[in-house]
């Protein structure tokens, strides 16, 4: 039977996100410590925990069918894979940073400037398609403290927080690029990996779409159930159940938790009332 070999990284946010994603598919991983290759039991699936930079290579040759890694890393790497679907963590961006004294935060500034980097062909890639001649130096860690040792005059770099620049004095600039983790694939799968791979991505759309997705129930008279539904973004059409109390029923349906507030006005004014918000732990359509 085939197995689908899953590449996750060693250690770090990433990694801890990426179990969490797959067991909220149903996906049961009980590895000793420092076991870096799982045999899952109850699906046709092998977990590799490996370095991070090394899964891009990975991928393209084949020694690995998925993996669960950053959108910035394959973007630098430049390999022959697939993205097959985005998931929402480990949200960042590639980013300019100069000293915060320097009053020019212009993408001028980067002209004729050195600049420290670990994403060499990312910062390449923007500098080209903007017209900018830098110096770009690669550096494999601790690209921060470039300016502040005299190497470089700005630098290109992962941002999350931004608390990182701040600790080093620099101020971010521009953004060359948004990422998150993403689900990518080896162009190698042969039809009975595609097949899986459709199984466990089936499994994650449907984790994915319950994330930021409520279940919302209300009470509302008869004569306002039509105006209600209409307010309501919905999957399909609400559940409609009477109350005990003549003239009432409930409704159930699903909505998104940010557009809930967009529409809370609406409902209330329309009549609904108790309304309660549940979450819900997955959407299958």
């Amino acid at each position: 039977m085939s197995e689908l070999k899953i590449a996750i990284q060693k250690s770090g946010r990433l990694n801890q996100d990426s179990l969490k994603l797959l067991k909220d598919c149903g996906i049961a991983i009980n590895n000793g410590e420092d076991q870096l290759k799982v045999t899952v039991l109850n699906f046709p699936l092998e977990i590799l925990y490996l370095k991070n930079s090394d899964i891009p290579q990975y991928l393209e040759d084949g020694v690995i069918d998925i993996a669960i890694l950053g959108e910035n890393l394959l973007i630098e790497k430049q390999k022959n894979v697939a993205i097959v679907e985005k998931l929402g963590f480990a949200k960042c961006r590639v980013s300019l940073a100069v000293p915060k004294e320097i009053e020019n935060n212009s993408l001028s500034y980067f002209e004729g400037k050195k600049i420290a980097t670990s994403y060499p062909n990312t910062l390449n890639s923007f500098l080209a398609q903007n017209n900018i001649n830098a110096e770009v130096h690669i550096i494999s860690g601790s690209v921060e403290i470039a300016p502040n040792i005299g190497l470089a005059d700005g630098i290109c770099d992962i941002v999350s927080s931004g608390s990182t620049l701040f600790k080093n004095g620099l101020i971010e600039t521009q953004v060359i690029l948004k990422s998150e983790a993403v689900l990518a694939k080896s162009l190698k799968l042969d039809n009975a990996k595609e097949q899986i791979l459709n199984r466990l991505l089936f499994r994650i759309q449907a984790v994915l779409r319950a994330k930021n997705t409520k279940y919302i129930l209300l009470n509302v008279p008869d004569s306002k159930i039509k105006e209600v539904s209409s307010i309501l973004p919905v999957l399909k059409s609400p559940t409609i159940l009477p109350l005990a109390e003549k003239g009432w029923s409930s409704l159930h349906s699903v909505i998104d938790e940010e557009k809930f507030w967009n529409v809370i006005d609406e409902l209330k004014n329309a009549g609904a009332e108790g309304i309660l918000i549940i979450p819900i732990d997955k959407i299958v359509l």
